[in-house]
Order: C-alpha cells, then structure tokens, then sequence
C-alpha cells in the first residue's frame, strides 16, 4: 500500500504530495503551507454536493425505467410531459448570448480542426502540441489521399510520380485558397513581393498578382527572391516554402518545396476518456506531462531511421510584414485540458472521513495550478494568449451539473489568487440531460463557456441507457441514421448560435475516427464546416493537415450567419429513442454479426485498457481496419449488447459464447505485441483473464452501471490488474 502523507484533514499520497509540492507549487507563489489547507476546504464544501447530484442521476433513471416499464407502448407528448412533471426537462430560460470575455483567438475567430490526446503519452501530447502547423505534401504523400494507381506507389524513398502528383493537389489548393486574377497557380514558375504585392510569374512569362491581394501576409528572405510567403485565407495562414536546390523544389518549375498550413490550433490535452489513470501513480503522470507543457519543458526521446530524436515544443514562426517589420504567429496548438467528469473518485488523496474525493475536483485544481506556471509567464514559450485556463468539462448532465463545475472553477480561482472567470470552461454535449437543457447548460455558464461539441458515441451510449426499458434498440448501423441522432446534431448547433456563440466560442463535431482512411475524411468531413461548426476532431497531426483544406474551401463564420436565423432543430426528434420496429424481425444472422462486432470491439479496447494501461489507441476491428478507440466507443457497444440481452434478442449464453470466440480473434490481431496476454486458449485463461472478466462485466451488468459508464468496472479491474503485476 502506497505510503500517505496527513494535510489538512485529508490522506495524499506521498508521490502526488512529493509531486505538487516540489515540482508544481515552486514558482507559483503558492506554498505547500497555504495550498493544502484550500484545497482540503474546496473538497469539504463540494463533496455533499457532488454526492447529491449523482444521486439525483440514479433517481431520474429510476423515475424514466418506471415510466416506460408501465407504458408499454412510446407515446412521444405523453414521454415529454412525464419529463417535464419530474424536472428531466428544465424550465426555459428565455433569449441571452454568453459573455464571456478575454477568449483566446485560436478558439473564438478562427475555423480550424481539433485534435484531443491522452495527455499521459508525452510523445502523442508534444506532436499534437506542435501540429498548429503540418507539411501538405508529407500529409498528401504519406497517406491516400493521394491515389497509388498508375505508377504513384509510396514504396522506396521518394517516387517522382507521386511527387508530381502531391504539387498537382499542392496547386489545386493554391487555386483554391489565393486564385490569381487570371490564370492558375499550376502554370506558375516564379514567386516574388514587389512594391507589396506578391506577383506570380506564369510560363507565358506574364506577371500575375493575386484576386485577392490583402492575403498576402510577409514572408522570409529577400521580398524579391522570398524563402517563405505567408498567406492568410478565412482567417488561417499557411507558408509556401521555396527552394530550388531542395529535392521537392528542384522538381518543381517555382522552386516550391513545401507548403506548410495552419492545422490544429486548438489540441484537448486529455486527463479523461483516453487516459487510463486509476491511482495516484498514472495521476502523477498525467499531471506531469500537463505541467511539462505549461512550463515550456517537456521533451520525449525517440528513435527514428536509426537516430535518437528528441521531441519538445516547438518554436514560434517568424516573418517581415509588408512594411518591412518582423513579427511572429505560435508555433503550437492554443491547449485546452480536458479534466474527467463528476462520477469517478480516486484513491490518490483521502478526505477526512477516509473516502476517496472526487476526481473531477482534484483535476480542476492540480491542472489549473499547473497551467499558473504559463499564466505567470514562466515558460519560455506561450501557451494562452488571453491570460486563461480552459478547460473542458465531460459527462456533465444537464444545467445543475454545469452550475457545479461553475462553483469548482470559482473555487479553484479563489484558491489560486485568480480572478473570477479566469478558468474558461468546455461543455461537452455527450449526455441526454445535457442535450435536451441545452440552453439552460450554456447559461450556467454564460460568462466561462467558450466550446460546445457533438459526440456522437457518448451521446448514443447515454441514450441507450436511458431508454433501456423503452424497447429493443436498433443496429448500431440504424442508430448513426435515426431522427433523434441527426436533430441532435443540427441541435447543438442550433443553440449554439442561438445563445450568442459564434466568434466568441467554438462549436465542434465529432472525431473522424479511421486514421489511415484520409481519402475518405477529405470526401466526408467538409460536412463539420458546411455545418457551421468551427472546430471538428480529427485523430491526428496528418489529418489535422488535411482537414484544414475543409476551412479553406468553406467560411464558416459566412455559414454561421447564414444559418443562425433557420428554425432551431425538433426537440422532439431527439427525445425519441431509437427502437427496432415492432413489425422487423431481425434473423439470427443480423443478430451474431451484431454482437460479434461489438464484442470484438470491447474486448480489443478492454485487453489493453486493463492489461496495459493504455487508455487510448488504434485497435483493429472486426474487419481488420484500424479505429481510434476510447471509451466512449466502449460505453455504445456495452450498452448496445446489454439492452439486447434485457429484451431478450439475445442470450447470456450466447453473448459469452461471442466474448470467447471474440477473445481468440482479438488475440490473433495482438499477436505481434510481445508484451500482451492471451485471454483465450482455455477455461483458465479465460477465468485468469482480468481484462476477459471486465469485458464480460461490462456486458453482462450493463445495465446497472451508472448511466451506463464503464470507468467503475475499468477502475477496479486496472487496479486488480496492478495488484498482480506488483
């Protein structure tokens, strides 16, 4: 048992105490003396409060599994009234717009993608970090979105003729983002800023500037033979790189070598549903590598083409105006961290009556005082340009849970000698309660609120919770194409704009969650965009790239206001479940191939989850194509299986019969990792299996884990998991 240091009431363990009080409190001017004391009487306040709004989850549950066992057939005005009479539904709250002030510009004035990372992976953090800026070519050589057909293969070090393609694309984007007032960039040979203006010389020999000229940004070099121009084009800067004795440049008739876009300007560093951190030990990782990017400090070394490599990160870009000034734009990704909700607790500190405090507390005041290191300009490089901390709040249902993360940061603010409003705050729309009260959540926290986001894999797992007793679920296929899942999406943003979001917050859409699948994500994610949401996720640096061509082509904020007067989405839609028809049977092969996919899923997720610790990760699927797996993925296939079993489409028999066959294919697909642990082979691996156990677990109680999360079933199966590898 870890030792623990007695503070202020409370039991901290020594490697958190050690931690806060040698490497995060110096230089904040925050003692050990004073902190502790705060922070103990911040826990004492909020923790019946926080107690009793879980509990009041568990009594709305019960009140809607009540409802719909005595009403056998869904009537939609009867359902909404029933909501309304038990305060589900919340009282309007009439027309506002947020105020919220001093918002970073990365999140308020510009479209751009987003990516979210596990924070405990210092290498995945510092690339993410550093993806504000990404090589097109590499993005478009690297992956398919260039094709392979007629000679283009990616195979050997460098292919000409998928070269001359990727300059192809290069220019189609040149086209597209700064058109010339006649003619095209693909006939260009030469670039160069005379008396301020960027002339093109096309192979005709004809000088030709821009349709656009205030584009035109500065450059690096001599304006005449310029090194670097810098571009802007709706709101976002990208660099053509020139030079003629580069192996890119050298091929290209302008000499252009690269072009290099802004790409993710905003990054989630994540402490939530892709980290695995159950204890005191993965916290002080997690916090670590936050404090690491606060302070301008944190490095991972990597070996790459037989070479040590050590990534930090990186500098800011630095250019000459057109007036002949120099100047600089971020090198990095503006970072929000993402702290865990209100459910978990953690066994990292005690309160004084020895439980466990509530994890969403620690999170908001260790992260925040991390983030007092970049604030107090300690860091040689800058993380917030509006002097705040944001912060995204998950797994928030409805508006007295915002209320509560509201009172947190103003008590973290308080405790930290900040001033009120200072900790921004991210509402993500992934609960039920959440969605249906939208507005009502927004003015909760209509001076912090600066993101709201779809999450189409959370939200359907809560949905299915919910309804549970309301009848049989449809496919998971038939889910992604229900009233209530499209309303949702026009919904958020819908109220959004409603409530006065736009240029002072970020609207967002889900993650695009097949990484090697690029060619697909340029045909189908311009639809974020053209949604008129500012920010969408994407699952890496190369696709961050290439989904900022999407901002390109389509000005968001042009489609906010064309839209924001459109009648706001059917709350109706969205509180009508997704049930199979009572009339469509599904045959017994619908069935298995149901629940093989989902439990394939799970327990691909689950092995590494428990056995590693590995919160977030490529897994393959069922068909061997690799998807980017968190535990919002985990919670829909969970609680898809265990309403099938509660309505009887399938068996417990049968749904273990799955999970063993399932283990065998998952154990095939890890069969490279020198490191993993079979669960199937026999009864006794499968019996031995901690991570088999969960999975089953999972499923087999799905319904009675609190509104369907899988954290208390992944916590104490990790910590099982640790007890026996210690």
């Amino acid at each position: 048992m870890a030792a623990r240091i007695s503070h202020s009431g409370m039991q901290i363990d020594s490697q958190l105490f050690e931690f806060i009080n040698l490497e995060v409190l110096p230089g904040t001017g925050i003692s050990s003396e004073s902190f502790w004391p705060k922070f103990a009487a911040v826990v004492d306040e909020l923790t019946p409060i926080n107690r009793v709004l879980l509990t009041k989850r568990d009594d709305f549950q019960l009140q809607i599994d009540l409802y719909h066992q005595s009403h056998l057939e869904f009537d939609l005005q009867q359902y909404r009234t029933f909501l309304t009479q038990i305060g589900y539904l919340a009282p309007e709250v009439g027309d506002f717009s947020i105020t919220t002030a001093q918002v970073e510009p990365e999140i308020a004035l510009h479209g751009a993608p987003q990516l979210v990372v596990p924070v405990s992976n210092a290498r995945f953090a510092l690339n993410a970090a550093n993806a504000r800026w990404g090589s097109l070519y590499d993005a478009l050589y690297g992956t398919d979105a260039i094709s392979e057909a007629d000679g283009a293969e990616k195979a050997g070090i460098y292919n000409p003729v998928r070269g001359h393609k990727v300059i192809a694309k290069g220019r189609d984007f040149l086209d597209l983002a700064i058109p010339l007032s006649t003619g095209s960039h693909h006939d260009s040979t030469n670039y160069s800023i005379i008396h301020g203006q960027l002339l093109v010389t096309l192979n005709d020999s004809r000088q030709i500037c821009l349709a656009q000229p205030e584009k035109l940004r500065g450059y690096v070099g001599q304006p005449q033979n310029p090194k670097t121009i810098l571009l802007q084009n709706n709101g976002l800067h990208f660099e053509i790189n020139i030079d003629h004795a580069s192996a890119i440049g050298s091929s290209d008739p302008a000499g252009i070598k690269d072009l290099v876009l802004e790409a993710a300007l905003t990054t989630i560093m994540d402490c939530e549903d892709s980290v695995a951190a159950v204890d005191a030990q993965d916290k002080v990782q997690v916090y670590r590598n936050w404090l690491g990017l606060m302070q301008g400090t944190l490095t991972e070394k990597l070996e790459k083409n037989g070479q040590v490599i050590e990534r930090k990160l990186a500098p800011d870009h630095h250019y000459t105006n057109l007036q002949g000034e120099s100047f600089s734009l971020k090198g990095r990704s503006m970072m929000f961290v993402r702290n865990v909700g209100h459910l978990m607790t953690n066994p990292a500190i005690l309160d004084q009556n020895g439980n466990e405090i509530f994890e969403g507390i620690m999170d908001a005041m260790i992260t925040s005082l991390a983030a007092l290191h970049d604030l107090k300009g300690l860091s040689p490089v800058k993380n917030s340009t509006a002097n705040c901390i944001n912060i995204v709040k998950p797994k928030m249902h409805g508006p007295e849970e915002v209320a509560f993360s509201n009172l947190l940061f103003s008590r973290v603010e308080d405790v930290l000698g900040l001033n009120r409003n200072t900790i921004k705050m991210g509402i993500m729309d992934e609960e039920r309660r959440t969605t249906v009260n939208l507005p009502q959540c927004i003015f909760e926290a209509k001076e912090r609120v600066v993101f709201i986001n779809t999450g189409f894999l959370d939200r359907t797992g809560d949905e299915i919770h919910t309804s549970m007793e309301a009848g049989v679920v449809t496919p998971k296929a038939q889910i992604k194409q229900a009233k209530w899942i499209q309303a949702y999406e026009l919904w958020n943003v819908d109220i959004g704009l409603k409530c006065g979001l736009s240029k002072k917050a970020q609207i967002g859409k889900g993650m695009w969650p097949i990484p090697d699948q690029m060619a697909a994500m340029l045909e189908q994610k311009q639809v974020h965009p053209q949604s008129g949401a500012n920010t969408a996720w994407v699952p890496s640096p190369t696709a961050a790239t290439l989904h900022a061509m999407h901002y390109h082509q389509v000005d968001v904020f042009a489609v906010q206001q064309q839209i924001i007067d459109r009648p706001i989405a059917s709350l109706d839609a969205i509180l009508t479940p997704p049930l199979q028809c009572a009339d469509v049977k599904l045959t017994a092969v619908q069935i298995q191939a149901e629940l093989d996919n989902n439990a394939q899923g799970i327990l691909g997720y689950v092995v590494r989850w428990i056995d590693q610790g590995i919160g977030c990760s490529k897994v393959p699927d069922i068909n061997n194509v690799g998807l980017m797996e968190d535990r919002a993925t985990l919670r829909i296939s969970s609680q898809h299986i265990a309403n099938w079993l509660r309505h009887g489409i399938c068996s417990v028999e049968q749904v273990i019969e799955t999970m063993k066959r399932m283990a065998a294919v998952v154990d095939q697909q890890n069969s490279s990792d020198q490191s993993y642990t079979n669960m199937a082979g026999s009864e006794q691996n499968f019996t031995n299996s901690i991570a088999f156990q969960a999975a089953l677990e999972l499923v087999l109680q799905g319904c009675k884990q609190p509104n369907g999360y899988t954290e208390p079933v992944l916590h104490r199966r990790r910590l099982e998991k640790k007890r026996q590898l210690a």
